[in-house]
């Protein structure tokens, strides 16, 4: 990645504003995402529920896991 030269927090925000491109300004290899780091977690359902899941994932053309985590972030949400 080429280094940027350096801009003030105001020049980034102009820049911004005015619908330029800023991406140059960040290092993306170092970014996070607090709260969003994934954890594993099992869930048991009886037969006719993950048949259910299925068939509405697939009217949505999403997989299981897909529309799980959107309907309990949702709920959550």
């Amino acid at each position: 990645m080429k280094v940027a030269e350096r801009i003030t927090a105001a020049e980034l925000d102009e820049k911004f504003d005015n619908g330029e491109d800023v991406s140059a300004y960040f290092d993306f290899s170092k970014a996070r995402r607090p709260n969003q780091e994934p954890r594993r977690v099992n869930v048991d359902f009886p037969a006719w529920v993950v048949q259910g899941l299925d068939r509405e994932a697939g009217r949505l053309g999403v997989t299981r896991q897909s529309l799980i985590k959107m309907w309990i972030a949702e709920r959550l949400g």
